[in-house]
């Protein structure tokens, strides 16, 4: 893992993932029908958010879209602050900060487009997809190797989870079973 220099002391105090939906999560498709707006997630990145919670890092999502899909998934990940239809996500964004009891350090933010940028502002660690517009990945402190929907979410969740120091015991909990 090759972290530029000061990057793998900002993940040291990361407790708190923030993740955009399309383009994050997704891949940034979206199928639409009469009746349903369906998404694409990837199991991966569903286990890493998995790992981070059990390992005490809390993660939240804030979409600017909305949907019944985001909202079962967010669920089913046991993601307890899953904030959507913010059209403009920053006020959302701080009240959630505010209301955690985390400060600028403790956030990590991974966002794709222009939208997230504002978070990136007020965020201790900004990650990028590899897919990620050139405005975003020019301001990450992290631009994944996998592109969105795609492993990247889960590629983020190891290298936290490592740096930090929890990695290892997450997997001697599944060795020792």
């Amino acid at each position: 893992m090759n972290l530029q220099p000061g990057v793998e002391e900002k993940i040291r105090k990361i407790r708190l993932l923030v993740l955009d939906v399309d383009g994050v999560m997704t891949d940034g498709s979206i199928w639409l029908g009469k009746t349903e707006e369906l998404k694409r997630f990837n199991v991966h990145d569903g286990t890493g958010i998995k790992y981070l919670i059990r390992s005490g890092i809390h993660v939240a999502i804030i979409s600017g879209r909305t949907s019944e899909a985001v909202t079962l998934r967010a669920q089913e990940l046991e993601i307890t602050e899953c904030l959507q239809g913010c059209q403009k996500k920053l006020p959302s964004f701080l009240s959630l900060i505010q209301r955690l009891g985390e400060t600028r350090e403790t956030v990590a933010c991974i966002g794709d487009d222009l939208p997230d940028l504002p978070l990136f502002n007020h965020s201790g660690l900004r990650i990028a997809p590899q897919d990620a517009v050139q405005e975003v990945k020019e301001r990450a402190d992290l631009v994944t190797i996998q592109p969105g929907g795609h492993r990247a979410v889960r590629e983020v969740a190891e290298i936290l989870l490592k740096v930090q120091g929890k990695w290892q015991s997450l997997l001697e909990g599944y060795l020792g079973q």
